[in-house]
């Protein structure tokens, strides 16, 4: 397996981050959302495993946008 820091650090990779149980809550309950709702990550994927994450929980992921300067999206483990 590559060193996680290889992965997190690649210019092409965006950031990744677990959000809380209580940021989750908020998150779904601000969008009106289930979890079943949200876009999905798979749990083999190597990000998911270098921040080691687990099933079920909630990545905010940020990415550099040339038109909003930064655009934020979050995935679910599956």
């Amino acid at each position: 397996m590559l060193d996680p820091s290889i992965i997190l650090n690649h210019k092409l990779v965006p950031k990744h981050e677990k959000i809380s149980k209580k940021e989750a809550e908020e998150l779904l309950k601000k969008y009106n959302l289930t979890k079943d709702q949200l876009p999905k990550i798979n749990e083999d994927d190597p990000v998911v495993k270098a921040i080691k994450a687990k099933k079920g929980d909630i990545l905010k992921i940020t990415r550099k946008s040339l038109t909003a300067g930064e655009a934020v999206s979050y995935r679910i483990v599956y």
